[in-house]
């Protein structure tokens, strides 16, 4: 009895043993190298899997974790685990200083989004990956930047990007990672060379501004010039047409004096028919009288001197007269 009891006792153990030792339960999208007997035996996949205890045993790898605390500071923890994250992972670098073509020291950071798609080869082909990622990054920024000016660096930040990824995929791929891309996040140039180009910026803001308000008041001055000369125009018009109407007004009056004069010329006419009168000689009378008139309307005028010939024409005015009143 106490054999069996032992022996049931020992099976127990052993399957506790089994049970949590050769019992892997392995979470979607990572993985488990599993070595035997110090040998690379298989890979683990999502789900439950079953190993021998003490023969089989899970290669450690080392994963690079961020922690940011309430304060916003961020705490960088390299920790040796067995378990692959074969998910796509972010590695946000710290500010480095890199040296431009031009000898600009220049402090920049970067991100770098990877994904490990072999993991025997991220295991058994570098020791400590997120150390070696972050410093080839760092090498390649360095690499990379130097190549360039410091204007260039400002401008040319999808270039670099690609470059860059393109440089560590290459690199990167014996270690089983795959790089998707990498973002330059801060380009920080010295504070001389800040203060430098915000004055020039300033300056080309002047520049600008100073443009539009020239072309501005170039445009105010045309308008007003425009303006001006429509107005200048209509005033034209406006006159031109005033002395239209008053040509015609003084020509239609002309004309019906001429006719009231004609018609005065036809009764007298008419009047002396038969006789030995002239009616132009009226007419011509009842002009000098109009003329003596207006000669004597002013103050300094007291003596008239009238032409011989006129005091005949001024009698013909009273036989002319005698003649309407007979009629």
């Amino acid at each position: 009895m106490n054999v069996t009891t032992l022996i049931l006792g020992l099976i127990a153990l052993i399957v506790i043993i089994f049970v949590l030792f050769g019992l892997k339960i392995i979470q979607q999208s990572e993985t488990k190298v599993v070595e035997r007997l110090g040998k690379f035996h298989k890979t683990l996949p999502s789900g439950i899997n079953i190993i021998w205890p003490i023969l089989d045993k899970p290669r450690k790898i080392y994963s690079r974790y961020v922690y940011e605390n309430m304060s916003g500071e961020r705490t960088v923890i390299t920790k040796i685990s067995d378990i692959i994250d074969l998910r796509e992972q972010v590695y946000d670098f710290p500010e480095q200083n890199v040296i431009t073509k031009d000898n600009v020291t220049t402090r920049i950071n970067a991100l770098l989004y990877f994904q490990i798609t072999d993991p025997i080869k991220a295991v058994y082909e570098i020791d400590n990956l997120p150390n070696a990622i972050e410093k080839l990054t760092q090498t390649t920024l360095r690499n990379v930047i130097g190549e360039l000016e410091l204007d260039e660096t400002l401008t040319s930040r999808d270039t670099i990007n690609a470059k860059l990824r393109v440089v560590l995929d290459e690199a990167t791929n014996k270690w089983g990672v795959k790089v998707n891309r990498v973002e330059l996040q801060d380009i920080t140039p010295p504070e001389s060379v800040r203060n430098a180009m915000e004055k020039q910026m300033q300056a080309e803001r002047e520049r600008r501004a100073k443009i539009l308000t020239a072309e501005g008041e170039k445009t105010s001055e045309i308008l007003r010039s425009e303006g001006d000369k429509e107005s200048r125009i209509n005033i034209a018009e406006a006159e031109k047409r005033t002395r239209i109407l008053r040509a015609e007004g003084e020509a239609e009056a002309k004309k019906l004096q001429a006719q009231a004069e004609a018609e005065a010329i036809q009764k007298i006419t008419d009047a002396i028919k038969g006789t030995d009168s002239n009616p132009a000689s009226y007419m011509l009378a009842m002009k000098y009288i109009e003329s003596l008139k207006e000669m004597v309307s002013g103050k300094d005028n007291k003596t008239v001197y009238l032409p011989y010939e006129a005091t005949s024409i001024l009698g013909s005015i009273s036989g002319i007269k005698d003649l309407f009143k007979s009629k």
